[in-house]
């Protein structure tokens, strides 16, 4: 039997409709509107997509939205100025860097010169310490959707055996941190996999939820998965284009093999990708309410 596919585009549409009544609730009682900057520096195409996804969206849910378009030349010190100019603005209660910068800017100078308060994306250090400990604060924007997607569907996270193929500080490290902590949606024994890990399938195949962020298409088969296991994809990689010229795309997962051993998969597209920008206005809904 097939396996449920987990489709990240429809809990990301349940979730955004909290959020558009949560905005309205903030406005009408406390009069305060959720703020957004989103800065991109220079004129990378898929930076540029990225951006006018997260500035439409934020439109759609009512937002305060401001879109900073800076050239590829602005120095270091200019860019710093403006990150510290939205850190003093009331009305703004997220901001958020598009990456990458160029070349000649520090980028890690940049993202932590952010107010953490106001850092989004959870990618300060301060945030990445709240995380690790069990503070509140902002938690990492795909990491995050990852576990919503597993309390949405109905997953059992408690007790569970998780595996995590891939250790970036994007997905990897953070979704293990998530799913360790004491909390819902969480308590879960959790094991990290990476380029240099031995027999790697003994591993993956002991997981009652594997995630793979590897980078890697097919790097995970149907005989590396247990069969009954919520599989989430996390991979998005172009393996060519239609005759139209779309991109066609896959994860990291054998999505045909391992969707007939699975009880649960995420497809790609339509899975955790839409999860992303939906949990970054999440982070800055909630935001704005602790300023009340």
């Amino acid at each position: 039997m097939a396996a449920k596919l987990i489709k990240g585009k429809e809990i990301a549409q349940e979730i955004r409709q909290e959020i558009q009544a949560e905005v309205k609730k903030l406005k009408t009682e406390k009069g305060i509107t959720p703020g957004l900057v989103t800065i991109l520096v220079g004129e990378n195409p898929a930076s540029q997509s990225y951006v006018r996804a997260k500035q439409k969206t934020s439109h759609d849910l009512g937002f305060h939205s401001i879109q900073e378009n800076q050239p590829a030349d602005i120095s270091e010190e200019d860019l710093l100025k403006l990150v510290r100019k939205y850190n003093a603005d009331e009305k703004i209660h997220g901001i958020l860097v598009q990456l990458p910068l160029p070349k000649h800017i520090n980028e890690n100078k940049v993202l932590y010169a952010i107010d953490p308060d106001k850092d989004v994306d959870g990618f300060h250090p301060v945030n990445v310490g709240r995380m690790v400990i069990g503070e509140p604060g902002f938690l990492p924007c795909t990491p995050y959707g990852i576990q919503q997607m597993l309390l949405r569907s109905g997953t059992k996270t408690e007790g569970a055996e998780v595996v995590i193929v891939g250790r970036s500080n994007i997905v990897g490290k953070p979704i293990a941190n998530i799913l360790l902590q004491k909390a819902e949606g969480a308590n879960a024994t959790v094991t990290i996999c990476h380029t240099r890990t031995r027999d790697m399938a003994a591993h993956t195949l002991r997981a009652d939820i594997l995630i793979v962020a590897a980078g890697v298409t097919k790097a995970i088969t149907a005989d590396m998965v247990k069969p009954g296991a919520v599989v989430i994809d996390v991979g998005v990689n172009e393996i060519g284009r239609t005759e139209e010229g779309k991109r066609i795309l896959v994860g990291d997962v054998d999505f045909d093999a391992v969707k007939e051993v699975a009880s649960a998969i995420t497809p790609v597209p339509g899975g955790v990708g839409p999860m992303t920008i939906t949990m970054l206005m999440l982070n800055t809904l909630k935001s704005a309410q602790r300023k009340v």
